[in-house]
């Protein structure tokens, strides 16, 4: 029986207990926690890291621990040729699911629900099923491939150091956290805080908080702010005239002299912002459509509007908008913002194309914050991700996709960073095929376990290809 053959039988006959272990995963919060002793992000991630060193255990790997943050299960002794991966953390379970509950994984309609089914952690059991599926079929392999499960890509990757400061990276890396056919380019960008404050004026009406997103790479489907002093019906009123506009809608509540509302807008990556409709900068411009009283506060709030509008996911108004033919369009994100009676904090994510430097983008974005009064943080560059398509690595990739799905074969540039973003000779492979939603970073986050299947097949092919 050849190869191909071989392997889809054998996940023909696996399926349903590869999703199992992604159930039992996903079972666990594994948000960023606080740092606790033996625990560099937390008890959530650190229960994520051990259970899927059992999980390994039960289907024949040993799991090599680095500082609590790491695992890396290994196929054999051989000399290393392929790192895969994959993360066990999640962002935060987040409101409004319906199909589940965050943390208990269901199949419903082709798809496995819950939160981490598509982001990571489905990914990572499919890749550890993948090494099972190679070394149960005895394919002959000679080199090694490691499958690395970490612990912090939600939150900027401090995982990796842990794992790279101790090995060295294998000639040949790739992680299923993105989509396929191939991501070979991964712009920089960076995501600063900006700040104002001022004397509090407590003439009303006013507006006194203001919060956003809780992630600064997720594009806020909610927002909330509290005004004083102003009746519910003018409010009312005014969310009328403005929703047509901002796509938002505003749910209002009266509790003595405060009004809070929430601002309800469509939720999606930092990444793709135009996939979403932005409820913080929808609210912002709800309450600078209310009749408040003139104040410093207020005339801020249309500086962070100026620079920052409703709808503008290109830079445009910051003064830093750019393309290039490889790695299209800058795109930006107003995330988070955290606004009292007498200053706000806020921070936007901001993905850049090869074209991007220190001086047309974060040095021009500090200037026209400085205009206004407002001050940037002055941060670094995240520099971008670029491995050539002609690449012995970008070509296996392309042919088995190319020969298990009967699909066309290409490479993609995208905005969001994947976790190999810093490694020399890694792309990004799977798990979701082109136009599957997966609401990554939203309620009801799920994958299509077709698609996982289908993936885990392919990765067992790349192994057996690339480690002979």
């Amino acid at each position: 029986m050849a190869v191909k053959d071989q392997i889809k039988d054998y996940f023909n006959q696996n399926w349903f207990t590869m999703m199992r272990d992604i159930a039992r995963m996903v079972s666990i919060n594994s948000e960023r926690m606080p740092a606790q002793d033996g625990k560099p992000f937390g008890e959530g991630p650190y229960q994520a890291l051990m259970e899927f060193k059992e999980l390994a255990k039960e289907r024949g790997f040993d799991t090599k621990i680095y500082g609590n943050a790491v695992g890396a299960v290994s196929l054999n002794d051989g000399p290393k040729q392929l790192d895969i991966l994959a993360h066990l953390d999640v962002v935060p379970a987040g409101e409004d699911w319906t199909v589940t509950s965050p943390f208990d994984a269901t199949i419903k309609d082709g798809r496995i629900y819950g939160r981490g089914t598509a982001d990571d952690k489905g990914p990572a059991v499919v890749a550890l099923w993948a090494l099972k599926c190679v070394k149960d079929l005895g394919l002959p392999v000679s080199k090694n491939v490691s499958l690395l499960v970490g612990t912090d890509e939600e939150c900027g990757s401090g995982d990796l150091p842990y794992y790279y400061n101790v090995e060295k990276e294998a000639p040949m890396s790739f992680s299923p956290d993105a989509e396929y056919p191939l991501i070979n380019i991964e712009k920089g960008g960076m995501h600063p805080t900006f700040s104002a404050s001022w004397e509090e004026d407590k003439t009303l009406p006013r507006v006194t908080s203001i919060t956003g997103s809780l992630k600064v790479n997720v594009m806020p489907g909610k927002a909330r702010a509290a005004v004083e002093g102003m009746d519910l019906d003018t409010m009312k009123k005014v969310a009328d005239q403005v929703t047509p506009k901002t796509k938002c809608t505003y749910e209002l509540t009266q509790e003595g002299d405060i009004v809070k509302i929430v601002s309800i807008g469509i939720a999606a990556h930092a990444s793709t912002p135009q996939n979403g409709v932005n409820a913080l900068t929808g609210l912002i411009d709800y309450l600078l459509a209310l009749p408040l009283a003139e104040s410093e506060a207020v005339d801020k709030l249309r500086s962070v509007r100026k620079l920052l509008p409703h709808g503008d996911y290109l830079g445009k108004a910051l003064g830093v908008a750019m393309e290039d033919q490889i790695s299209h369009e800058l795109t930006l994100c107003f995330s988070m913002m955290d606004f009292t009676t007498t200053g706000f904090i806020g921070q936007f994510d901001c993905r850049a194309p090869l074209c991007a430097t220190t001086e047309n983008l974060r040095d021009e974005a500090e200037r026209n914050f400085a205009k206004e009064g407002i001050t940037m943080e002055h941060v670094e560059l995240n520099e971008p991700h670029y491995v050539s398509g002609d690449s012995e690595l970008v070509h296996e990739l392309l042919s088995v996709y190319e020969d298990y799905t009967g699909k066309k074969g290409e490479c993609l540039a995208i905005g969001g960073g994947t976790y190999v973003h810093h490694l020399k000779n890694g792309v990004a492979f799977g798990c979701s095929m082109p136009g599957t939603e997966n609401h990554m970073h939203e309620p009801n986050e799920s994958a299509v376990i077709e698609e996982l299947i289908i993936s885990a097949e392919m990765f067992a092919q790349v192994i057996a290809d690339l480690c002979k």
